[in-house]
């Protein structure tokens, strides 16, 4: 199945000049869906880890997935002030200004082994907030994959040295 044909392509959102890569039409057909999930697992299906990591929100709809799929936690990013419990945070740059990830503080404990899952790997920033905090916690990650690769944003220099891959590249 050609999943880039069933991704809609929206000229100029959220601004002039960008390419907006939308994955509701996948979502919403369910082959579609299933082969991304199977893209995903494929990508993770022999490595040894204890969690999958999923930043919020669309990070929530291929994570929570493999996880089930795979007998393994969850474990949710959020952005600042949504979970309920104490916290860990970290800061990354945007386009114009900052923003904050966090996690429980209890999510992770040093030495457990994470993969990321999300659904785009556009400028790197969040990932890298992602790695950040999860080695502040004594986590290692094991691996990041993305359903969609924005390649010509560069996401990948910003995390060097670590195993990344993509299903769909652009």
């Amino acid at each position: 199945m050609d999943l880039r044909s069933i991704i809609r392509n929206v000229p100029d959102f959220p601004k002039e000049g960008v390419m907006f890569r939308d994955i509701t039409p996948l979502l919403q057909n369910p082959e579609a869906l299933q082969v991304s999930i199977e893209a995903l697992y494929e990508k993770i299906k022999d490595l040894d880890f204890d969690y999958i990591i999923g930043p919020e929100s669309r990070g929530f709809i291929f994570g929570v997935p493999l996880a089930y799929k795979m007998k393994k936690g969850f474990i949710p990013v959020r952005k600042a002030g949504k979970l309920p419990y104490e916290t860990k945070q970290q800061e990354y740059d945007l386009e114009y200004g900052t923003s904050v990830i966090e996690m429980h503080v209890d999510a992770i404990t040093p030495g457990q082994r994470v993969v990321i899952i999300d659904d785009l790997l556009a400028t790197g920033g969040t990932s890298k907030a992602m790695v950040d905090l999860i080695q502040e916690m004594g986590g290692k990650v094991i691996k990041l994959v993305y359903l969609i690769e924005l390649e010509a944003l560069e996401g990948r220099e910003k995390l060097q040295g670590y195993d990344v891959e993509a299903i769909i590249k652009y």
